[in-house]
């Protein structure tokens, strides 16, 4: 499975924070979910040949329109470019959020005609909840967005949560980050990812058991002492601690935390903060205040957060 994660503050997309919401009493989360998310089209991962780069295709790029048409699946171009006997199709592109639209002429080949581009309508992993909301159901996860194959965000058409569990680990290391070995439990599904924002992806689950918390204010976020919760074997959620090394309210790139770990079981477990556990709840003083969203590559004991309150303002939609 891939796993949904950031690496050090490489294309992390930066979105303006609009204010500081008011406390909210919210479950903190800890626990890893199964992530299935279908596109809003076809997203391109990888050209075959130079042929649809010259026609100004990308990696990344998204199909959403052949002709003039919508699809939503593999099937459908499939379908669009065998019924095109090799006249050229009009291909309507989202790219960093832009429509454009790029000509290209299949070409015949041993196995029917073919565009030249690996295309997928979905990606899947494994991620880490933040908080359950339990006035509406609701939840937030990753604390950063889903893309695949480009810096844009991957967009959203539906999505579907599943239980899982930690497998394995594989322990990160100074220029190598680790990984949770996450495993979906069945196919039964347990909620619906409604949103895909660069503060993390939202929806609702099914109820999480819990105590629900005060959410922190950004001016009282400081630094020291501090814990996590995360599920790094089986299905346990544990509370590790960890270091706030220092504030940065105004970072637009929402890096508002640095964070080092410090509790011996977790560096003996995972060497620091690894890949899957993105969302993983920071507390401080009784309080929720963010979430993990990165590690530095060079030194997995240290990462970075997001503020609690720039992920619900991302669910909520920054007002005017």
């Amino acid at each position: 499975m891939k796993h949904f994660y950031r690496l050090a503050a490489a294309g992390l997309l930066a979105l303006l924070l609009c204010g500081t919401a008011a406390a909210q009493r919210l479950i903190p989360g800890g626990n890893t979910i199964g992530l299935s998310l279908h596109t809003d089209g076809v997203t391109v991962v990888e050209l075959s040949g130079t042929l649809p780069k010259r026609a100004g295709l990308q990696q990344g790029d998204v199909i959403r329109e052949i002709n003039g048409k919508r699809v939503y699946d593999t099937a459908q171009v499939g379908a669009a470019v065998a019924a095109s006997h090799g006249a050229p199709l009009t291909l309507g592109v989202l790219r960093d959020g832009e429509e454009r639209s790029v000509t290209l002429s299949p070409l015949q080949t041993a196995d029917g005609w073919r565009l030249g581009v690996y295309v997928r309508d979905s990606v899947s992993g494994v991620g880490t909840v933040t908080y359950y909301d339990p006035n509406d159901g609701s939840f937030g996860a990753l604390g950063h967005g889903v893309n695949d194959g480009g810096s844009a965000l991957l967009p959203l058409r539906c999505g579907s949560v599943l239980p899982s569990e930690v497998a394995a680990v594989s322990k990160g290391a100074a220029g190598t980050p680790g990984a949770l070995q996450g495993a979906v439990c069945g196919r039964r599904q347990c909620g619906r990812i409604l949103k895909n924002t660069p503060q993390g992806i939202f929806g609702t689950i099914e109820p999480m058991d819990g105590a629900a918390v005060e959410t922190a204010k950004n001016d009282e976020i400081h630094p020291g002492a501090a814990t996590i919760r995360a599920n790094v074997r089986g299905r346990q959620v544990e509370e590790f601690t960890v270091q706030i090394a220092a504030v940065y309210p105004n970072d637009s790139a929402d890096r508002n935390l640095l964070l080092k770990v410090t509790d011996p079981t977790l560096l003996s477990l995972t060497g620091g903060i690894v890949q899957g556990m993105s969302g993983s709840p920071i507390l401080q003083d009784g309080k929720l205040i963010g979430a993990v969203t990165h590690v530095l590559i060079d030194d997995p004991t240290e990462g970075y957060g997001i503020f609690i309150d720039n992920m619900l303002a991302a669910k909520q939609g920054c007002a005017a």
